[in-house]
């Protein structure tokens, strides 16, 4: 089994959306094989806690905006950690210590990984 197109379109927004409010080092994995009920974990992290809330409402409005309904939110009032769960897509907001703490990179390692595509940024002319 692997990730739905659904699932990649929320992917997308998600990724445009962090990296709008300067989420840092994005990584998706295809966690469908292993977890029936989600398709995709997305990692993004953030500099600081304003930055880590910053990114998560950021994601959250974006996901919502495009008619997603969004089950589940942890974390918010640390924002050291923010779950974000819209069923197909689960996005962890992490704070730079928090992430490597808990390293789900590693914990999933066995998942294939899923392209990101950013735009590119544009050279300011001279």
């Amino acid at each position: 089994m692997t990730a739905t197109d659904n699932s990649r379109d929320m992917l997308a927004i998600a990724a445009l959306a962090a990296d709008a409010k300067g989420g840092e080092d994005l990584m998706a994995l295809d966690v469908s094989e292993p977890l029936p009920l989600v398709d995709i974990f997305m990692l993004v992290t953030g500099r600081n806690e304003r930055n880590v809330a910053a990114i998560a409402d950021e994601i959250e409005d974006k996901l919502l905006e495009a008619g997603h309904k969004r089950l589940r939110r942890e974390g918010r009032k640390e924002s050291r950690w923010i779950l974000l769960d819209f069923g197909d897509l689960v996005v962890h907001v992490f704070h730079e210590q928090e992430r490597i703490f808990y390293g789900l990179e590693r914990l999933w390692k066995d998942c294939p990984l899923i392209a990101i595509d950013l735009p590119t940024p544009v050279a300011a002319a001279d």
